[in-house]
């Protein structure tokens, strides 16, 4: 993998994940669970998995990854639109985040960087990937297919791939340790990961936050048909946000106009680098290097979705 790991006045990088790479104050010299990459993952929840005391900042990179594999060239300007996003939709939700917002006695963010970063607080995070599904897609309608069911949620029969579902549905994903696939799980499972009560807890907010965030999308024309939450807990016990959220790299995100005209699945993501590697690599040895023109067409597709959503023009990096 390639890093940009950069060196910011005012912060130590101790870590780099796929896309995103993390640091923390300088003068913080405390051993913790972010310094080690064995238990940590700047690509999940920011890396504050284990890690209640302190800051961090978090770089997102315009690194793509794909079939778990980072791709070369990267998609400029990937790194800020959706730093950038995740922020808009954080202010949209008014739901408890992990952005620090008294920062006077930390490091600034560097200039180099500021568009593209964030200062979170460090969160003792779940083990839970948290999924909310509006749409029959993906993985979802692979097990539809076999099961009628998802993540052992029964659902009607007779469904197609990309319809609407009756009512969103809660179909959690156990986030399994560094370098292992993450696992689609029951609501039971949650239960016996976290108890009742937390499990609950991140049912009942997920699927609140989905909907909330769905009918914003569905008013500037854009179907919001699954995405995935983090949670985690502050020093004072509470459940908060973290992580990136509703960026086209954490959600599924559709065209309307196109969903209506009977062409689904008209996505505002890397569907476009992951349908050229398909057709252009046997999964064998180092992946081929991405066109300049499927890159072009995947940074205007990220960029289209920010100015739809936002009303505003998406930053180019």
């Amino acid at each position: 993998m390639t890093s940009t790991a950069l060196d910011l006045p005012g912060w130590r990088h101790v870590y780099s994940g796929k896309v995103r790479d993390l640091y923390v104050p300088a003068d913080d010299r405390q051993t913790s669970d972010a310094d080690d990459p064995q238990t940590s993952d700047a690509d999940d929840a920011g890396s504050t998995r284990d890690s209640t005391d302190g800051a961090m900042l978090i770089v997102a990179s315009d690194r793509v990854s794909a079939f778990d594999h980072v791709l070369e060239p990267g998609i400029h300007g990937k790194g800020a639109v959706l730093t950038q996003l995740s922020a808009w939709w954080f202010d949209q939700l008014a739901v408890p985040d992990h952005r620090v917002v008294d920062t006077e006695e930390l490091p600034p963010v560097p200039a180099d960087v500021s568009d593209r970063a964030m200062i979170v607080r460090s969160l003792d995070m779940f083990p839970i990937e948290c999924v909310v599904r509006g749409y029959l897609s993906g993985s979802g309608w692979k097990e539809y297919q076999a099961t009628q069911s998802v993540c052992g949620v029964a659902l009607p029969s007779g469904l197609s791939d990309g319809d609407r579902l009756p009512a969103p549905i809660y179909t959690p994903a156990y986030k399994a340790p560094l370098g292992e696939h993450d696992e689609n799980i029951t609501f039971e499972r949650t239960v016996e990961l976290v108890g009742q009560e937390a499990a609950g807890a991140l049912r009942d907010l997920s699927l609140s936050v989905y909907s909330r965030a769905a009918a914003v999308a569905e008013s500037r024309g854009v179907i919001l048909a699954d995405t995935k939450f983090e949670f985690g807990r502050d020093a004072s016990g509470r459940i908060v946000l973290a992580d990136e959220v509703l960026t086209s790299d954490s959600s599924r995100y559709w065209d309307a106009a196109e969903y209506a005209a009977g062409r689904r699945g008209v996505s505002f993501d890397k569907q476009i680098v992951r349908d050229w590697l398909a057709a252009n690599w046997d999964g064998s040895g180092v992946p081929p290097r991405l066109p300049h023109e499927i890159v072009e067409r995947t940074a205007a597709r990220y960029r289209e979705l920010f100015e739809l959503l936002t009303a505003t023009p998406a930053p180019r990096g």
